[in-house]
């Protein structure tokens, strides 16, 4: 029995509003690409669908299909021009500075993220440190660093609240060894786009949403370096700030950002920038990817 392509686009909307229902609680990259591929099919086969059974359009189904495709690609384009537009010239910080969070509240109350608190202590680590950073509208980005017996690793555990009230966690693990190199192993799924310093190694694996197996492939890359990891000797809250200040310095050194007197009227981010967040933008949205830092 073949099944008509009506049929099918009703199938992928009802598919998408159900992801879309359960991402709302469970805010979960996976999820969403999923449900922006099924979208961005939906428009252009239904589009296609809407022009031929109402015959708006004088042409064939794959050529209407392909039109429809196309213009959702150049509106989301320009959709994400204008948030990359609006967040340059906003008074939001790209690289915030964290201040120590007393009101003990960075873990939610939500049974995975209390599941990875619970692994976490299991396996030796101890919380160093909780820090939160505003990030605009009374909003703030809460972390949680945790490191092991030996401080030769730190995982640093974010909560990024998401517009439907659910709140992502992510996990960035760092050491330092003593050639001077910081190695990261991160699956943060925001677009960073800039330039790290050439003593970081920085892998991101956004798609990894665990925090075992990130750790298994942090703590391989270490070993495949041949370099040896020594202790931290700053506390957390220091090492972030100063390392914030570090990458600001150096995206604005590499044309990534714009001096800070021309901030103002030209706005953070450069021409140049702004397209390199627009594409990891779309690697993020559509595959899952984000660009190789080295």
């Amino acid at each position: 029995m073949v099944v008509e392509i009506p049929y099918l686009i009703l199938g992928a909307i009802l598919v998408s509003l159900l992801l879309a229902q359960a991402n709302q609680r469970v805010a979960s990259p996976l999820l969403s690409i999923a449900d922006r591929w099924l979208r961005w099919l939906v428009f252009a086969f239904g589009g296609a669908q809407v022009c031929q059974d109402f015959q708006l359009l004088d042409r064939p189904y794959w050529v209407l299909v392909t039109v429809f495709f196309l213009a959702w690609f150049l509106g989301e384009t320009l959709l994400n021009w204008l948030s990359i537009h609006a967040l340059s010239v906003s008074p939001l910080p790209l690289f915030p500075r964290y201040a120590a969070n007393q009101g003990g509240d960075e873990w939610p109350t939500q049974p995975r993220a209390l599941r990875v608190r619970d692994w976490l202590r299991a396996n030796g680590f101890k919380q160093a440190q909780a820090m939160k950073a505003e990030i605009g509208g009374g909003i703030y980005l809460r972390v949680s660093v945790y490191q092991n017996p030996d401080a030769t690793l730190r995982a640093q555990v974010t909560f990024i609240p998401q517009a439907s009230g659910a709140v992502t966690v992510c996990f960035s693990l760092t050491s330092l060894t003593a050639p001077g190199s910081r190695y990261v192993t991160d699956n943060l799924y925001v677009p960073f786009a800039g330039f790290y310093p050439e003593h970081w190694f920085v892998e991101r694996r956004p798609l990894c949403r665990s925090l075992p197996r990130l750790l298994a492939l942090h703590r391989a890359r270490l070993a495949a370096s041949g370099e040896q990891p020594t202790p931290f000797t700053v506390d957390p809250l220091t090492d972030l700030n100063v390392t914030q200040g570090e990458l600001d310095r150096l995206n604005t050194e590499l044309g990534f950002l714009h001096s800070q007197p021309d901030r103002e009227d030209l706005g953070k981010i450069t021409h140049e920038g702004r397209y390199r967040v627009w594409k990891e933008i779309w690697m993020l949205n559509y595959l899952g990817r984000s660009a190789r830092y080295l």
